[in-house]
């Protein structure tokens, strides 16, 4: 009966993993089902703990480094907040210049900024060369390689 509180431990703590990506839940699991494989062996309770503590420090220490640097390798990389904005084309509400302006951006309207000394008149195509805090640096040509160079 013992295994199944082993087992439930390893199952809530795959949830937890599931919820926060950063594989130390996943490793606390790992040393939970070498309690369970312990106890199913037939040892006391001190020996499962010992068990579970010694597996999930091992695990912590040496395997989740490595695995940690694979996870980062080999997720894509998605652009959010204001970086996401970078390279896309917003449309000139009131004229932009080096002083300021308004561009229509995602459906919002931004203040603008050009980037070099250019006017740009409304209705104008321009694209996001970059975001600088609330206010969006501007510039007609597309960025060199597309939206998000």
């Amino acid at each position: 009966m013992g295994w199944l509180w082993w087992l439930g431990a390893v199952l809530v703590l795959v949830v937890v993993e599931m919820l926060t990506v950063d594989l130390i839940f996943l490793m606390l699991a790992g040393g939970a089902l070498a309690g369970m494989i312990v106890h199913l062996a037939g040892f006391e309770l001190w020996v499962q703990v010992l068990a579970f503590a010694l597996t999930s420090v091992i695990l912590l220490f040496a395997v989740r480094p490595g695995a940690k640097r694979w996870m980062l390798r080999h997720t894509p990389t998605t652009l959010t907040n204001a970086h996401a904005l970078v390279g896309r084309e917003a449309v000139v509400v009131h004229d932009v210049s080096k002083k300021g302006g308004r561009v229509k951006l995602a459906g919002e309207v931004w203040t603008a900024r050009s980037k070099d000394d250019l006017v740009i008149r409304e209705d104008s195509r321009v694209y996001v060369h970059k975001i600088d805090g609330a206010i969006a640096i501007v510039d007609e040509a597309p960025p060199i390689g597309g939206p998000h160079a």
